[in-house]
């Protein structure tokens, strides 16, 4: 199927919280990752979200340019032409950005949306992530209430981060009080106020309840994902809404348990981050070729070596498949396996 259009992405993403499950949003930063990720939604039969970092776009430009904006446009283009081999519905989302990479990276893919739609066609991406959580909280809402209405204009979503979600991704890092990685009522309901419920353009929330990036030894990460539903219902309560008001996003979820994504996603959350664990199985799927063909991708002893088994599409399919089978793992952790909307 072709990339999902603004309404299929909507589509999408009301049909997983009405049916209590969450979309897998993987992260890509190679034509490799986004072929895995599109083979493991299909083993599946489940939607999913391909997203790419501002370090994703530049090693997609070449690693020695870093021209970030190129190279998500180049991802896009890349994945919207071979997600139409494929029986399931993307949607393409860029991940994290901070402020500093406004000028540089989002703006410059918001602008080249608008002149698609201005041509009557769809937008790049289906939706931006607008990372303002090392910010005060009055800029950050300052700043996506700024970007809120020309991602309406083009029929996209904006994605903010409300609270700090800990760790570090792609150059973007935390420190500070546990306090701050616990979102509070408060901090949510000035976001409310001042973007809406949805009628001023539709918006996903990344609320941080004890989220670190990367992986950790269990017991070194407090989750709480029942803060999730304490919010909801706090705003569901102010606002005279339904029941689970916000669309909710999971961040930083590697290494969590069954039970703890279970109750996120019970609580509104229709779209958690992985990132960590598919770099993880890619790569462990190429060390395990290595090691095991040691003597055929080597020219060991003055040998030739085995042309078969060094050629990087041997290993790489390896790799790729290793990444699609923990995809698989995530869509059915997450609920997602077996509901695409183009079933």
């Amino acid at each position: 199927m072709p990339v999902a259009t603004p309404e299929q992405y909507a589509e999408m993403l009301d049909k997983a919280k009405a049916g209590g499950y969450a979309l897998p949003a993987i992260n890509a930063s190679s034509s490799q990752s986004v072929n895995a990720i599109l083979q493991g939604l299909t083993e599946a039969g489940s939607d999913g979200i391909i997203q790419v970092t501002t370090g994703g776009a530049d090693y997609f430009a070449g690693h020695t340019v870093k021209g970030r904006a190129t190279g998500a446009i180049a991802f896009a283009k890349f994945a919207t032409e071979v997600a139409k081999n494929y029986p399931i519905t993307v949607a393409l989302h860029t991940d994290h950005c901070p402020k500093p990479a406004l000028e540089d990276f989002l703006l410059p893919l918001i602008a080249a949306s608008e002149e698609e739609v201005k041509a009557g066609r769809n937008p790049i991406f289906q939706s931006h992530m607008w990372d303002g959580s090392a910010l005060p909280l009055d800029e950050n809402i300052e700043i996506a209430k700024q970007l809120l209405p020309r991602m309406k204009n083009i029929n996209a979503i904006l994605e903010v981060e409300i609270g700090v979600v800990g760790g570090e991704e792609d150059g973007v890092k935390h420190e500070g009080s546990n306090e701050a990685l616990y979102t509070t009522v408060a901090d949510v309901s000035k976001f409310v106020e001042a973007l809406g419920l949805g009628e001023n353009g539709r918006y996903l929330a990344a609320l941080t309840f004890g989220n670190v990036h990367g992986v950790y030894k269990p017991g070194n990460v407090k989750l709480r994902p029942e803060l999730l539903g304490e919010i909801q219902a706090a705003i569901a309560e102010k606002f005279g809404t339904g029941p689970k008001p916000l669309d909710l996003v999971f961040h930083g979820g590697s290494g969590s348990t069954p039970e703890e994504i279970a109750t996120a996603v019970a609580n509104g959350v229709v779209k958690m981050n992985i990132d960590t664990d598919t770099q993880y199985a890619f790569t462990r799927s190429v060390a395990d070729f290595m090691f095991r063909n040691y003597d055929g991708v080597l020219k060991v002893d003055g040998g030739v070596g085995n042309k078969k088994l060094y050629d990087p599409r041997a290993w790489g399919k390896v790799a790729e498949s290793g990444m699609a089978a923990r995809v698989v793992e995530a869509t059915q952790l997450l609920g997602s396996a077996g509901h695409s909307i183009s079933a």
